[in-house]
């Protein structure tokens, strides 16, 4: 499994790429695409809709199972993947490469409250 060093991870297996601009992009982890397995669906949230951190924001659903996104730290939703949502598989293929949806969080700081990936493989592994 792999763990991008320069991402942050959530509880939840989010992972969150801070951007040049501002924004966070936001996808789930390596580990739970595995988990999941082949994905069906994805129901992305709403541009312009803010969201608490914690709170469902997004659905995905796989062979398996459905599983919410959930939002690694509160902020306003600024962009979503349409193109994922039309091939969720892509997914599978590069968890690391398919981002879900971008954030304007409202507190840059908040991400520093993620874990690093070193965390994430320790919580991922448990």
């Amino acid at each position: 499994m792999k763990n991008p060093e320069h991402l942050k991870y959530t509880e939840t297996h989010e992972w969150v790429a801070s951007e040049a601009d501002g924004t966070l992009s936001v996808g789930i982890t390596d580990h739970a695409q595995e988990v999941l397995g082949d994905m069906v669906f994805l129901e992305l949230p709403q541009i312009g809709k803010r969201y608490a951190q914690g709170e469902a924001c997004a659905v995905i659903e796989s062979v398996k199972a459905a599983s919410d996104i959930n939002m690694p730290v509160a902020g306003a939703v600024v962009a979503v993947n349409e193109e994922l949502a039309k091939s969720p598989e892509k997914i599978n293929a590069d968890a690391y490469a398919a981002w879900l949806f971008k954030i304007k969080p409202d507190d840059s700081g908040d991400v520093g409250g993620l874990m690093d990936a070193a965390a994430y493989a320790g919580h991922a592994a448990k």
